[in-house]
């Protein structure tokens, strides 16, 4: 299912709409219902009354196709020795070859070639006959359409991609190895910068991987950075754009998969986006709470993003790396994330479990952002922009900022956009946090001032006008109101 997704709709599109197209007509003629039933009785009893066996539905669809899409290889031999036409293509252009290859039927596919159906026949946007039979993992669907001379590296026309890249993206390690025997370029690019490997990557599947940096699909493949636009015409960059392998797999919480090309000799602290893999094993294990447009990704394997934390500081990962860009690829925080290292970002997800396996492999629980902006401050909620909604439960928070008091954080520390602690836990919605900041000994001559944006820790929990939202917490404007009544 190759499509550059996130969602891999072309295929989808491609697979249902011959089944719908096949589906959707009620039978014209005897022989075309007996078919679609399966009803060998009433099928040879068509023959032998002399039915058309090219007579079709309303939507052109004939006897063959049922065949073909019913893998019945007895049937389909009968009706094309009783002249039914293998070429004939219904209402929607799609032809018996087409319909066989989707289902992985070698038998029909072989058949149909040997009676004369072009090995080249494509589908809607392009989609060919290998592609098909490459996504549905025949290998010898495949390697009887390629023996009959169906093109290898045909590229389908809404995202160009080919047979190779379908089989890697479902995984279909047989099939890539056949493609690949057979020829096909291991490093062809798709419309957005995919290749065969950075596709099986993404979706994680090991031993295609493995099998195309066999074949010689290089580990350094990254998505080049390119523009798409949004249903308004609006270009925006590609959201993995100069992600390799390693940081797809890591991105999609692929930790076996990224293990394994770690072993395969991937750079534990490759970070062309300006963020190791480290970096991203927090947003990935903590995308966002109940309600969140970031739900983290579903991931495969057998290795938890602990063990695979673990793995990539003994090969050298940097556990105090810092960020160089301001932004992350996830969430819409309001923080500015130049120079903050993983335990930061594990601290502001509330990730108590991550922060200490950090910390037990060196990690330094004090180092700001570039900004001044501490991991308590941000664990506190410095950043928040989206209350509810943002990784890391208000009991989640309140842990983590007392773990990082105890490993001696700052109470009273402020950054460059004049935010605190306190701060934080009004942007964040956090009466809990709050109390306890209070109770703790931050002083209120420090937090009770207004930052850059203008704003005291009372005046964000009173109200605040956020995008085309006024966004407020009585609960925490209660909280900070009994610690300035002290």
């Amino acid at each position: 299912m190759a499509a550059d997704r996130r969602g891999a709709g072309a295929v989808v599109w491609l697979a249902c709409s011959m089944m719908a197209v096949v589906l959707s007509g009620a039978g014209s003629s005897p022989l075309v219902d007996a078919v679609r039933r399966g009803d060998a009785a009433a099928i040879r009893t068509a023959l032998q009354r002399g039915s058309d066996v090219n007579a079709a539905e309303p939507d052109g669809t004939t006897a063959l196709h049922w065949a073909a899409y019913r893998d019945d290889v007895d049937v389909a031999e009968s009706l094309i020795r009783a002249g039914a036409r293998v070429e004939t293509a219904n209402r929607y252009g799609v032809r018996p070859l087409s319909l066989a290859s989707q289902g992985g039927h070698a038998g029909i596919v072989r058949l149909l070639l040997r009676a004369g159906a072009d090995p080249n026949t494509t589908h809607g946007a392009g989609e060919t006959a290998v592609m098909a039979a490459a996504r549905a993992g025949s290998v010898a669907a495949v390697e009887s359409l390629l023996a009959s001379g169906a093109a290898i590296d045909a590229r389908e026309t809404a995202r160009s991609q080919t047979a190779l890249m379908w089989a890697a993206v479902e995984g279909h390690t047989d099939v890539v190895r056949a493609l690949v025997k057979a020829g096909a370029d291991v490093s062809a690019r798709s419309k957005s910068g995919f290749t065969p490997l950075l596709f099986a990557a993404r979706e994680g599947h090991i031993q295609a991987v493995g099998a195309l940096l066999d074949a010689g699909a290089r580990l350094d493949e990254s998505l080049a950075v390119s523009s798409t636009e949004t249903a308004g015409g609006v270009e925006r960059e590609q959201r993995e754009a100069n992600l390799d392998a390693f940081l797809l797999a890591t991105g999609n919480a692929h930790f076996e998969l990224a293990s394994y090309l770690l072993d395969r000799g991937a750079n534990p602290n490759a970070a062309p986006r300006g963020w190791t893999a480290l970096h991203q094993v927090s947003w990935v294990r903590k995308m966002g709470e109940a309600g969140s447009n970031d739900p983290p990704p579903e991931g495969s394997g057998n290795m938890t993003g602990l063990e695979f934390v673990k793995k990539l500081v003994a090969r050298g990962g940097n556990v105090n790396a810092a960020v160089t860009s301001r932004r992350l690829p996830v969430g819409s925080s309001g923080l500015n994330f130049t120079g903050a290292t993983p335990f930061l970002l594990a601290a502001r997800t509330a990730d108590l479990e991550l922060m200490r396996v950090l910390l037990d492999a060196g990690a330094d629980p004090r180092a700001p952002t570039a900004a001044g902006s501490t991991p308590l401050m941000v664990a506190a909620g410095v950043g928040s922009s989206l209350p509810g909604e943002e990784p890391g439960t208000e009991a989640e928070a309140l842990e983590a900022v007392k773990l990082l008091l105890t490993l001696g954080g700052d109470l009273n520390a402020v950054d460059a956009n004049g935010d605190t602690a306190m701060h934080g836990a009004a942007y964040k919605h956090l009466p809990l946090v709050v109390r306890f900041l209070g109770d703790a000994g931050a002083r209120a001559d420090v937090w009770n001032r207004p930052n850059k944006a203008g704003f005291t820790p009372l005046q964000i929990a009173s109200g605040i006008q956020r995008g085309m939202n006024f966004v407020f917490s009585h609960e925490t404007e209660t909280a900070i109101r009994s610690l300035l009544s002290r």
